[in-house]
């Protein structure tokens, strides 16, 4: 079972950072990241996982709620900081395809990979908000198919550039007066619709040959994207029954791009709050919950379902009928499907996303959590997952402590590093150059 240590700023409750267990601080702060990493490395996590964004996504909220979600460090420039203190858990970070450039992201992920000794991740995500489109003079988003287009010949063109060093280039001969072999790099010469790209990248082939791949996205072309070109699936899903047919799913895709199961490792987010009893578990969710301003609470509401204005509605009336949104569709109907399958009205709804926002929430005994992680594991619907602590540090401390021996114990996490680099840890490999259907 893979685990990742999914780091978001002060913790992944909406109101976790006015908890006590939580590093307030922590989005600004190098040092409590140090910590939360050097803690994960050392319960030997596979990964650590970091989200952004391009812009502050939750612009409804009141200044200072919007600040402690929203203020927090540029992820590659953190891992890179963080590469210096550690020794073997990956560092994964997000970039989006919709306003960066293909040759800026190679080579930032590239020397990530070097920097680390072939430990870097690309989590390649699309950008979901008009606000994001806003900071790069853009009125919305753009469709989401036309995302999608983008997305697709964006990551081509970065596996292209990491590919045109050869693994042998450079040989430093000082006696001949050779650095590097003539015909040991090439330009890649792209030319597409969405770009136009000479190349070669200006750094070398990395410890890992390229770095790893991970996707985000659920819906029919994030799948068929992930298919071709991911080695690691993030994703949410609510019941085991939806885990199993996500994972069969995108999974049945990988032949047709000459990929076999094991290539792609999906890693569900998971939500655990954790006791030694389940009425301390209660206990501790409820204290997080009784946090909550309902303005905060419906403004994530709002923007899970696509940026649609509830205000206007009873938030203890149903959650009404709202058209199909442009940004994150995936996500916006897992919340149609929860909130109609458990009868839940707005604010029911919100608080039950609060936490987890739409991915697996657990709130039990080490044992239950435990319980809860092999039955998606055995059953194919997961193969690990990325944990969400509630607050940071303490969320993870008590997984760490509690959960993981639970774990061990059942043989279905590893005690000691066996490799190296990230694409050690996973056991996947990168794709074949497959082009795009």
């Amino acid at each position: 079972m893979r685990l990742g240590a999914f780091f978001y700023a002060t913790g992944h409750h909406v109101a976790g950072w006015r908890h006590p267990s939580s590093e307030a601080d922590g989005g600004l702060n190098l040092e409590r990241y140090v910590g939360w990493a050097q803690r994960a490395e050392a319960a030997k996590f596979d990964l650590v996982f970091l989200e952004d964004g391009s812009g502050i996504r939750d612009g409804n909220l009141r200044s200072s709620e919007r600040t402690a979600r929203s203020t927090h460090f540029e992820p590659v420039t953190l891992l890179s900081a963080l590469a210096a203190v550690t020794h073997r858990i990956g560092l994964v970070a997000t970039t989006s395809t919709s306003f960066n450039e293909p040759y800026n992201v190679a080579r930032r992920f590239a020397s990530l990979d070097h920097l680390s000794g072939g430990r870097a991740g690309w989590n390649l995500v699309t950008s979901t908000t008009d606000a994001e489109a806003a900071n790069f003079g853009e009125a919305g988003i753009a469709r989401h198919g036309d995302r999608y287009a983008r997305a697709e010949e964006f990551v081509d063109v970065v596996l292209g550039l990491w590919n045109t060093w050869d693994d042998d280039a450079v040989v430093i001969d000082r006696a001949s007066g050779q650095f590097s072999k003539p015909d040991g790099f090439r330009p890649l010469n792209h030319r597409g619709t969405h770009f136009e790209v000479r190349g070669p990248l200006n750094i070398s082939r990395t410890p890992q040959g390229q770095p790893v791949v991970v996707q985000a996205g659920s819906s029919g072309p994030g799948k068929d994207l992930a298919a071709r070109t991911a080695e690691v699936v993030f994703t949410a899903n609510q019941t085991l029954v939806e885990a199993v047919e996500f994972a069969g799913d995108l999974k049945a895709r990988l032949p047709r791009f000459g990929r076999s199961p094991d290539d792609l490792k999906v890693m569900p987010g998971l939500f655990p709050v954790v006791g030694r009893s389940e009425a301390e578990a209660r206990a501790k969710f409820e204290a997080l919950q009784d946090l909550i301003d309902p303005v905060v609470g419906l403004a994530l509401l709002e923007r899970m379902v696509g940026s649609f204005d509830l205000s206007g509605f009873d938030p203890d009336g149903p959650v009404p009928e709202l058209p199909e949104a442009e940004g994150a569709k995936s996500r916006q109907q897992l919340m149609f499907d929860l909130a109609r399958r458990e009868g839940l009205t707005l604010r029911q709804l919100y608080l039950r996303i609060a936490g987890a926002r739409g991915h697996s929430q657990i709130v039990g005994t080490p044992t239950q959590i435990a319980d809860e992680m092999e039955a998606r594991f055995r059953a194919g619907g997961a193969d690990g997952f990325n944990v969400m602590p509630a607050t940071l540090p303490g969320g993870l401390d008590d997984f760490i402590e509690l959960v993981l021996p639970e774990l061990r114990r059942r043989g279905l996490v590893r005690t000691e590093y066996a490799g190296r680099t990230l694409r050690d840890h996973l056991g996947t490999r990168p794709p074949a150059r497959v082009p795009r259907p």
